[in-house]
């Protein structure tokens, strides 16, 4: 169950995930069309409403390849199930869906199993690809348009859903912990570019992936993506500041600059890890940080 009610945007349905759409749940959304109807990014909460509590879904678009994001694919073994191309690997089998993590051979086995029984992956050869600009027409006016904006993985998308204006986000999630691109298949530079993207885009309606869930009102998305970004350049700083003496990769990953230091969790020093390397390219790149050995240190 969800702690909010689903909301109706015309042809647009909004589904709730627990906790407004809290990790490990998502925020999906059901498009009906006069032919067709679209549900995207099948969550763990759609699993357990079942499809009893759902329209006949023909197609499944999935913003992008996380395990939060395809939790009851099992459920719609007989719609078209559509990915971006950058994506379509995590799809098609299980190695290539623990790639896009980045997971190691050695724990491959065990983060396996984890992913298969709590958010119930199966492959999906059959799985069709799309790209940016495509468009799924769903009858009736009502059409769902892809908009490629990677960086929180290398297929991420976006969907605008028309003739009701509403921009779906994915993970473009606008939380105040800020964007994540602690995959080996994250891009941070990537990512800055998919959020000057959105903020282009003119939309009746906001809908995240994650708990923000929906803003009706262009100013408060606004203020919101500009909070979100705020925190890259949050983290950037507080870094350059703390190198003003020489730290060990594994100095600053215990420091934490996205996580706070008291998170826990199996994941957390690889994701921190692997946001920081990508900072510290970026930072070496442009002269402002220097490495000596197997230390880092401001310029």
């Amino acid at each position: 169950m969800t702690d909010l009610e689903d909301r109706r945007l015309g042809a647009t349905t909004i589904l709730f995930g627990e906790g407004g759409g809290k990790y490990p749940d998502n925020n999906a959304l059901v498009v009906e069309g006069a032919e067709s109807t679209v549900l995207i990014d099948p969550s763990l909460g759609v699993r357990t409403r079942g499809r009893d509590g759902l329209p006949r879904v023909d197609l499944v678009l999935l913003s992008h390849c996380h395990e939060d994001h395809t939790a009851a694919l099992p459920l719609f073994r007989d719609a078209t199930v559509h990915v971006h191309e950058e994506d379509l690997c995590g799809l098609l089998d299980f190695d290539g869906f623990l790639d896009i993590f980045g997971v190691e051979p050695e724990r491959r086995e065990e983060y396996g199993r984890y992913l298969k029984k709590t958010f119930f992956y199966e492959p999906r050869p059959d799985a069709v690809p799309f790209r940016n600009g495509d468009l799924f027409d769903l009858g009736g006016g009502v059409s769902v348009r892809v908009i490629h904006t990677p960086g929180h993985t290398r297929g991420h998308c976006a969907f605008m859903i028309e003739p009701d204006g509403v921009l779906f986000l994915g993970d473009v999630d606008l939380t105040g912990f800020g964007p994540y691109y602690g995959d080996a298949w994250a891009d941070l530079e990537a990512f800055e570019r998919s959020l000057e993207q959105v903020r282009g885009i003119e939309a009746a309606h906001y809908v995240t992936g994650h708990h923000i869930g929906l803003l009706d009102d262009r100013d408060a998305f606004l203020a919101r993506l500009d909070r979100y970004v705020d925190r890259i350049a949050d983290r950037e700083g507080r870094l350059r500041e703390y190198l003003r003496e020489p730290r060990t990769m594994d100095d600053i990953v215990a420091h934490r600059f996205v996580y706070r230091p008291h998170d826990e969790g199996a994941g957390i020093p690889k994701a921190e890890r692997r946001s920081m390397e990508l900072h510290l390219d970026r930072l070496q790149r442009a002269g402002r940080v220097e490495r000596e050995g197997f230390t880092f240190r401001r310029r």
